[in-house]
């Protein structure tokens, strides 16, 4: 009894584990000494782990046992597709096919643009050798051909942007240093030759507001044009941006089969690259030459900066071509071009890439009488054989104020004149008082002359397929009056009826008008394009004239306008007409000039629209030449000198 009781006051207890009993420490004695006698002796206590650490680590391992097999569903069977592609992507590479973007032709089949194949030298920074000495070779070779400083080029490629592999050394490399590196490309390995097309614009500068120029597509426009890669080009301005969708190319794709090293196994084409469609257009290359040639030299003898010149078949609205000067060479905006070249055409103070035909906005000027005329035939405001005296000018009291008297002059005495001869000589009296109204004769008014202005698409863009077209502007009463906050006066009528005041109307705009007049009555959408063929010159698509009106004038009321525009140059019974130098043409002419006041002192924009042969129109021709000092003819030998040509070719 009291063995037991004290051998449970030596027992040891240890807090959380098995308790020892002092039996097993006098047995761990006499195992110790035995373990020492034959020299395997633990020098130490053996604790048995507990029951919570083994639980501990069999909880982590169940924890650790479920991710992973929640891991490999996920990889194997809930995204198994998504992990098949990138393993497919990590296979196979897909390459693009270079296509050819679709050719420009004008109407006689004369090629205006062309794509050229050109070589960029490229450095691949992860395919130089990595041993500083193989790669100062190759700097230093490349250098050599390329006749530049071997520091600076290795400067170069040091300090391209670090998420550029590739860098461009140099556009556009010449033929001789092609095949330099063709010979050598082997042996210099991370240099290459990167084949490229660009679009070469033949003349650029002749036809440049006409066909416009390509450009790299830009971050933003890839949100709009999702098919596009970043370093794909797209049309900017002209036809080559109205007509992107038929002119572009489509390329093939060839999908690569590669190995775990990248080594390839085998390349498999998966669509085949389609070049774009042809575009031939109504334009006549030989007559917009014309045109610009004889427009530059009026502008150098009269010291004008600025001119327009649009000629239109009126009987399809076909645009036979189109000048606005200055001009700009689009040749420069897809190639490799100096620095200083490009910033002069962008700060021109003239804004030679504003295209005058199409968006320049303009008082007309006596253009505008022949449609002041139709309107009040139409109106039945006066009869063609009545005779209004001019004696220079109008007078008006100020109804407020009679004591003021408003004076509205003409260019010179005219005496009794019917419709016929207002035109010819261009007599402002007489529409002054067709328009606002005079004594006993009463006008149209401003919102008949609106209105006839419109039917003829003045004020409105004419829908010409090229980009950036503006619609021009006829002012009227409630226009003034929300804008100025002024009401309209008889003044104002007078003003428009002559073609100034707030009026602004486009060249085309005016083309188009007396295309409908040349051709008794039809008005046209002036087009561009007249087909669009494929490879082989077939015809993919005949785009037909677009008739935007027709026979909205009595046929009677366009004769007698079109007589005093005949008149205007014959000199019949119109010993002021103010186009006869025009008679001395091989066929017969009609037209109609004007000269239109500027906000520039003693300055003017002069205009003439002629349209020929008289009897069977096939070109209406209008020319308009800015800012010209001081009252002159200017656009009227313009006109002779180019319709001269083109009726004797």
């Amino acid at each position: 009894m009291f063995k037991s009781h004290l051998f449970k006051r030596f027992k040891i207890k240890q807090k959380k584990y098995t308790d020892i009993e002092p039996q097993e420490v006098f047995l761990d004695q006499l195992a110790q000494k035995k373990e020492e006698k034959l020299g395997i002796s633990e020098k130490k206590f053996e604790i048995p782990l507990s029951q919570r650490s083994i639980k501990g680590l069999f909880i982590i391992f169940i924890i650790l046992f479920s991710i992973f097999f929640a891991k490999a569903l996920q990889y194997q069977v809930l995204e198994h597709k998504k992990f098949l592609a990138l393993a497919d992507q990590n296979k196979f590479a897909f390459r693009s096919l270079k296509a050819e973007r679709g050719i420009i032709y004008d109407y006689n089949g004369e090629q205006l643009v062309f794509n050229q194949v050109i070589f960029n030298l490229v450095i691949d920074k992860k395919k130089l050798p990595n041993n500083d000495l193989e790669r100062l070779k190759v700097i230093n070779e490349v250098a050599k051909i390329m006749q530049l400083n071997p520091n600076e080029l290795e400067e170069k490629i040091r300090n391209n942007q670090e998420n550029e592999q590739k860098i461009v050394i140099k556009k556009n490399i010449n033929h001789e240093k092609v095949v330099v590196f063709e010979t050598k490309i082997n042996s210099l390995p991370g240099v290459e030759l990167e084949k490229k097309y660009t679009r070469y614009y033949k003349d650029g500068p002749s036809f440049s507001h006409l066909i416009g120029y390509i450009g790299k597509i830009s971050t933003e426009e890839l949100k709009t044009f999702p098919n596009y890669s970043i370093n794909d080009f797209i049309g900017r301005e002209g036809i080559e941006k109205s007509y992107e969708e038929v002119l572009k190319e489509n390329k093939g794709i060839t999908k690569v089969e590669r190995d775990v090293y990248g080594n390839i196994l085998s390349e498999e084409i998966s669509s085949l690259p389609q070049s774009g469609k042809n575009l031939v257009l109504w334009l006549n290359a030989d007559l917009q030459r014309k045109i610009e040639e004889e427009l530059k030299k009026i502008m150098k003898k009269t010291n004008a900066k600025k001119a327009v010149g649009v000629a239109l078949n009126p009987k399809t609205g076909g645009i036979m071509a189109l000048v606005s000067l200055p001009s700009y060479d689009n040749n420069l905006l897809t190639s490799e071009s100096n620095q200083e070249s490009l910033e002069n055409l962008f700060t021109n103070p003239e804004k030679p890439f504003f295209n005058r035909v199409i968006a320049g906005l303009y008082p007309t000027g006596s253009v505008i009488k022949p449609l002041i005329a139709i309107a009040a035939l139409e109106e039945k405001i006066i009869l063609p054989q009545k005779k209004v005296f001019c004696q220079g000018e109008i007078t008006v009291p100020n109804k407020y104020n009679p004591e003021i008297i408003y004076h509205y002059r003409d260019w010179r005495t005219h005496g009794f004149t019917d419709i016929r001869k207002a035109i010819a000589e261009s007599c402002d009296v007489y529409f002054y008082t067709i328009g606002g109204g005079y004594g006993d004769q009463k006008g149209l008014g401003p919102s008949n002359i609106k209105k006839y202005l419109e039917l003829f698409g003045w004020g409105n863009e004419t829908g010409i397929d090229l980009p950036g077209e503006k619609k021009g502007f006829i002012p009227s009463p409630d226009w003034k009056k929300k804008a100025k906050n002024q009401p309209w006066f008889d003044g104002d009528t007078y003003n428009i009826s002559i073609g100034q005041g707030d009026l602004q109307i486009t060249p085309i705009q005016v083309t188009a008008a007396f295309g409908a007049i040349a051709n008794n009555g039809t008005l046209f959408k002036p087009t561009i394009v007249k087909s669009i063929i494929d490879s082989e010159k077939n015809i993919i698509n005949e785009i037909k004239p677009v008739i935007v009106k027709q026979n909205f004038i009595n046929p009677e009321n366009l004769q007698i306008v079109k007589d005093g525009m005949r008149m205007a140059v014959t000199g019949e019974n119109s010993p002021f007409a103010s186009s006869v130098i025009l008679n001395s043409l091989p066929v017969a002419v009609a037209a109609k000039t004007g000269t239109a006041e500027t906000s520039l002192k003693n300055h003017y924009h002069n205009w003439i629209t002629v349209f020929g042969p008289y009897e069977n129109p096939e070109i209406v021709l209008t020319i308009m030449v800015e800012n010209v000092e001081k009252v002159q003819a200017v656009a009227l030998p313009v006109a002779k000198e180019i319709l001269n040509w083109y009726f004797n070719k």
